[in-house]
């Protein structure tokens, strides 16, 4: 699993859908540099069970990322058309109706290549041919994306393991106090908690007070 903390987030250019509804072509992160942090998630498949349990969390929370200048972003292995679909689909029939954030088409699965999520590889078997071992979907990939296009923050789950919605906030205020004030966060900072300075004495000075 490659470790993307540091470097620049792979841009890409890819079918998604917006707003609910409306299919755009070409769509990037590229768009956000220089004015947003962006939460760029992966996750398995449409029409699948832990998926919309995560998706409509995040829709719930929009406000809140919002209020942050954050973009959260989704996507999977899934076609537009099948996003478009899901999000036309009444969540008392299993669907994500309501969530207005992109979810962008892998369906060649190169994005979730280069950001090393793909549950699986291609492979040759004994008699030469080509076939996939494993899963052709994405592990529950989560990206914190600064405004200069550089991954400051990832996790990634297997299959069965949802996120946390919560945690993601956290590390966003996180990395914005840290921009605003150079100090660091300790271990379960939290908005208003206190920082310390990157030092000896700063480490001293935070664990004498706590």
């Amino acid at each position: 699993m490659a470790v993307l903390v540091g470097k620049k987030a792979p841009l890409f250019e890819a079918d998604a859908v917006v707003n609910g509804g409306e299919f755009v072509e070409k769509f990037s992160l590229e768009q956000f540099i220089g004015k947003k942090h962006v939460v760029f998630f992966f996750y398995p498949l449409d029409f699948t069970f832990v998926c919309p349990t995560e998706i409509i969390a995040f829709q719930d929370r929009m406000e809140e990322f919002e209020k942050r200048n954050v973009a959260v972003v989704g996507c999977s292995v899934d076609s537009q058309f099948s996003h478009w679909a899901w999000l036309n689909t009444e969540k008392n029939n299993g669907g994500i109706k309501g969530v207005k954030f992109p979810l962008v088409a892998d369906l060649s699965k190169t994005i979730s290549e280069n950001y090393d999520v793909l549950a699986g590889e291609y492979d040759y078997n004994e008699e030469g041919e080509m076939e996939f071992n494993g899963a052709a979907v994405a592990y529950r990939g989560l990206f914190l994306i600064d405004k200069q296009g550089i991954v400051r923050h990832q996790v990634v789950n297997d299959l069965p393991l949802g996120r946390s919605v919560t945690e993601t906030l956290r590390m966003v205020d996180a990395l914005q106090f840290f921009e605003e004030n150079g100090e660091v966060c300790p271990v379960d900072w939290h908005a208003g908690d206190d920082a310390m300075v990157a030092d000896a004495a700063g480490v001293a000075k935070y664990l004498s007070e706590h």
